[in-house]
């Protein structure tokens, strides 16, 4: 029987790497992880952790305006960047040492350097600072490398920042070119837009947030350039020049923009390079992402991957779930899978989105008949702020079972209301189970039951 130095070595101390070597090493198992940058990863160091961080700060220049209406007497107000960029950094720094703390509590040794595949059970370990370089053998092997931003490949593209960088900025510009229209690219726009600064989102395609419901993107949008955000369609980019105080953005059908900030936003990549993948035989998908069954397991019998490296859902928590199914099926003697079919989201913005299921088009495609309850409101809080914005609330129900099979809303608290909404559409609940449920009121959430 071989020996191994390891029953498992982990390659990426992010939310899911860090979740299955805990639990593996609560199953017994002797695990050591491998991170050449900060334990956390993208959600917790430069992702969705700070980054919702500047949501709430940014939010409050609409509530201290808001607040007059509501019989508060205010002076003078005034932002500092610093104040709230060190803040949020110095939670970064907390959840860090939780993170180093969980590995250490568990047994988990952490090398703090890059790791690379020599065969299925060899790894490398590259020398860094102090450290000389090692040679570790494993019984498993799990890849939870996760994703980073993607850069265009055109003239000048070095010249723009991604979501990485923006947690750093010395200052705020007075003005930036988001470039994209995904969740991070609107995300962005609202922080920025809330924090003083002239935004122009470009995107080369024609809608934003494609893979929502049309209803909400409609609405995010009307409401987004309502509050002074400008988009850019059917845009592509050709270079870009640096100026004295920023840079210009050539683009291919419109006028140079010029701006003192850029923000590329144009989706992730997975970080596959320099893993030895080639050497341990692991094979990639068509998206240059690690292909992986249901199981998270790779084409090679003793390597599995989970997370954004696998392009499967680039969501936290289910990277997390992926990484709890590993562990518990490999060494603890349960063998469970994720589901993938019923993930909520959301989306930041301002207002926020969030979205659970099928939407309607998809549903009308995959079910036929579809019936689409809706409620479209003025919150009771923008209505005493004299805000004319309205929230969105739909659910789309298979009018041949009378199951909820999506929902969908926009509006103050969306993603709150959504995650207990996800376990009714997760449970297939069906339309009369919502409309015999008592109303809370006075609150948002109740238009969901209320719904004929």
């Amino acid at each position: 029987m071989t020996h191994y130095d390891l029953d498992l070595f982990v390659i990426g101390a992010g939310s899911g790497g860090v979740r299955a070597a805990r639990i593996a090493a609560g199953h017994g198992a002797r695990v050591a992880i491998a991170e050449e940058h900060r334990v956390g990863g993208t959600c917790v160091i430069r992702g969705c952790v700070p980054k919702k961080l500047l949501v709430y700060g940014s939010h409050f220049a609409e509530d201290l305006v808001d607040a007059r209406r509501f019989g508060w007497t205010l002076g003078d107000k005034g932002f500092d960047w610093p104040t709230l960029r060190d803040n949020v950094l110095a939670e970064v720094d907390r959840l860090n040492a939780i993170y180093h703390t969980t590995l250490s509590s568990h047994d988990v040794h952490l090398y703090e350097t890059h790791a690379e595949l020599l065969d299925a059970h060899t790894v490398r370990l590259h020398a860094h600072g102090d450290i000389a370089e090692q040679v570790i053998t494993a019984d498993k092997i799990l890849i939870a490398t996760g994703a980073r931003p993607l850069v265009p490949d055109l003239p000048g593209a070095e010249y723009g920042i991604t979501s990485n960088e923006v947690f750093h900025l010395e200052a705020l510009p007075k003005s930036v070119v988001i470039a994209g229209g995904g969740y991070i690219a609107n995300e962005f726009a609202g922080i920025f837009h809330e924090l003083g600064v002239k935004v122009t989102i470009v995107n080369r395609g024609d809608t934003i947030l494609r893979t929502y419901d049309q209803s909400l993107r409609d609405r995010l949008l009307m409401i987004s350039m309502t509050k002074g955000i400008k988009f850019e369609f059917n845009c592509g980019f050709e270079r870009v020049e640096p100026t004295n105080s920023g840079v210009r953005v050539i683009v291919a059908n419109g006028d140079p923009i010029e701006a003192d900030l850029l923000l590329w936003a144009i989706g992730r990549r997975p970080n596959i390079e320099g893993l030895g993948l080639d050497a341990a035989g692991v094979a990639l998908n068509d998206r240059h992402a690690i292909e992986v069954d249901a199981a998270s397991k790779t084409n090679i019998d003793n390597i599995w991957a989970v997370g954004d490296v696998t392009d499967r859902i680039q969501l936290t928590p289910v990277a997390i779930r992926e990484g709890h199914a590993f562990a518990d099926s490999i060494f603890g003697n349960h063998v469970w899978t994720v589901d993938h079919a019923t993930v909520p989201s959301a989306v930041f913005s301002n207002p926020p989105m969030a979205s659970v299921g099928m939407t309607e088009s998809f549903a009308r495609n995959a079910l036929g008949t579809v019936k689409v309850f809706t409620s479209d409101f003025r919150p009771m809080r923008n209505v005493l702020a004299g805000r004319n914005e309205r929230s969105l609330y739909k659910l789309v129900v298979d009018a041949a079972t009378d199951v909820v099979v999506g929902a969908h809303m926009i509006g103050p608290d969306a993603p709150e209301i959504l995650q207990a909404l996800a376990i009714a559409v997760k449970a297939r609940l069906t339309k009369a189970d919502f409309d015999t449920t008592v109303a809370l009121h006075p609150t948002m959430a109740e238009e969901l039951v209320l719904m004929r």
